[in-house]
């Protein structure tokens, strides 16, 4: 939406831009909604998820607002340029999802449940879009942080797929991968986080495709 060229197609490493290496935005300290730090130090047992689905003001308070979340945070990540600007993200020449940090406690909020609450929040069929958001950068992504959160990807993505498959729905295209893998979460610039706190009337994509997610048989 805010970017002058959309990509749809991935940038390679070499086209990539070339970020700011070493580089830090001013980051608030605490959380606008829940008063946490949005870097950490966070409860001994804290859990961490990024997640991507499309425009992250929208998908940033989905997630503050589920039972058992610690804090959220926006930031940049999968792709290839260090630091990026939100400009240079929305070009497409960066690799970067619009990716949300999900610090959570796994004893209240279950890494089942917020799976369940990510799939039925947006339209994980798509590809480089969600809903009137075209680039790479709208691309639905989880990257996991422990093999159990790994589990629960793979297990809600089959029983949500089936559940899609049957209302008329392609193929599911989340990419799912590791956060190691998917490299650094560059937090985004200060007025990104919670923003649609701060701007009620902000502009937000979000929206899901109306199928239910059912629980796996097992799952945590």
């Amino acid at each position: 939406m805010f970017g002058s060229v959309l990509r749809t197609t991935m940038v390679t490493p070499e086209r990539a831009l070339r970020g700011r290496a070493g580089y830090t935005y001013p980051i608030p300290a605490n959380h606008a909604v829940l008063g946490t730090p949005l870097q950490g130090p966070w409860p001994v047992g804290t859990a961490q998820l990024y997640l991507a689905m499309g425009c992250f003001w929208g998908a940033e308070r989905a997630m503050w607002r589920l039972p058992g979340v610690v804090t959220t945070a926006v930031g940049y990540q999968g792709g290839f340029s260090p630091y990026p600007s939100y400009e240079e993200v929305c070009t497409g020449m960066t690799g970067h999802t619009e990716a949300v940090l999900v610090a959570y406690d796994p004893e209240v909020l279950t890494h089942t449940e917020l799976l369940r609450a990510f799939w039925t929040s947006h339209d994980p069929t798509q590809g480089f879009a969600q809903g009137n958001d075209r680039g790479t950068q709208y691309r639905s992504a989880l990257y996991t942080t422990d093999p159990e959160q790994a589990a629960a990807a793979e297990s809600t993505r089959a029983v949500y797929q089936a559940e899609l498959a049957r209302a008329g729905y392609g193929a599911i295209t989340t990419e799912v991968r590791p956060a190691a893998e998917a490299g650094e979460f560059f937090y985004a610039e200060g007025y990104h986080q919670q923003y649609l706190e701060k701007n009620p009337n902000g502009y937000c994509g979000l929206g899901g495709t109306g199928v239910s997610c059912p629980r796996p048989l097992s799952g945590v």
